[in-house]
């Protein structure tokens, strides 16, 4: 399912290892191992979010859920309809309606939701919905293009270790 590029000749896999990166970040600061970057139509890197919901306990501080907070306050819709979401893992029903919102008109994530929800099993702190964002955007008004799984070996790494560590 790995693509080289998509018809709209962006790098998928380039820029969804960036949002892996971002990730690895987030993890490195004490927050839960997720990131998201936002690409423009052009192939430029607008924005990147990690996970938050280490500071203050935020647990709607979901990667993709401040950076399309963070969009939608820099961007209007008309814009972020030509833009790209990358995310290390697919987005929740939270972070999918929160794209919705904003106006997106891309999301290309890497781990699936079904997988996240058996690699953290029933963490306390991930209580993870077993919900493809798919099904959340189809419950929309307009349609939102989504790309994934893909390059999920690499997503799942972000995990390794994490969600077994009680201070997690």
């Amino acid at each position: 399912m790995d693509q080289v590029a998509g018809q709209d000749g962006l790098d998928h896999p380039r820029f969804l290892r960036r949002s892996f990166e971002v990730a690895r970040a987030a993890r490195a600061a004490g927050h839960h191992p997720f990131g998201a970057i936002l690409v423009g139509p052009d192939g430029v890197v607008l924005m990147e979010q990690g996970n938050a919901t280490g500071a203050g306990r935020d647990m709607t501080a979901h990667a993709e859920r401040v950076l399309m907070t963070r969009a939608s306050r820099a961007h209007p819709p008309a814009v972020l309809a030509g833009c790209t979401m990358y995310t290390s893992a697919e987005p929740c029903a939270m972070c999918a309606g929160a794209a919705y919102w904003a106006g997106l008109g891309r999301i290309v994530y890497g781990l699936a939701e079904r997988d996240l929800k058996l690699l953290t099993g029933d963490h306390h702190e991930n209580p993870t919905l077993d919900l493809p964002c798919r099904t959340v955007l189809a419950a929309g008004q307009r349609r939102i293009e989504v790309i994934g799984p893909l390059l999920v070996d690499e997503a799942m790494a972000l995990h390794e270790g994490f969600w077994s560590d009680p201070t997690g």
